[in-house]
């Protein structure tokens, strides 16, 4: 992770054909699209209920979207 601000949050779904799929975030503030390509481990295809931890950024039409998403391993 780099030093931008992480936040958590739970794998709500994941469309594995399309690469994409959307982050419940534990502090409320909306739910986050990411990609595939935002995977840190993309040996490891998310799975709803996940927990993440992620960084946000800007994503098209100036949406945010979850970037650098990592499983959090209990």
């Amino acid at each position: 992770m780099s030093k931008e601000k992480v936040y958590r949050g739970i794998v709500k779904n994941y469309n594995e054909k399309k690469g994409y799929g959307f982050i419940a975030r534990f502090d409320k503030q909306g739910d986050l699209f990411f990609h595939v390509s935002d995977l840190v481990d993309r040996n490891h295809n998310p799975q709803q209920n996940d927990e993440v931890e992620f960084e946000v950024a800007e994503g098209r039409k100036d949406r945010q979207k979850a970037i650098q998403v990592k499983r959090v391993v209990k």
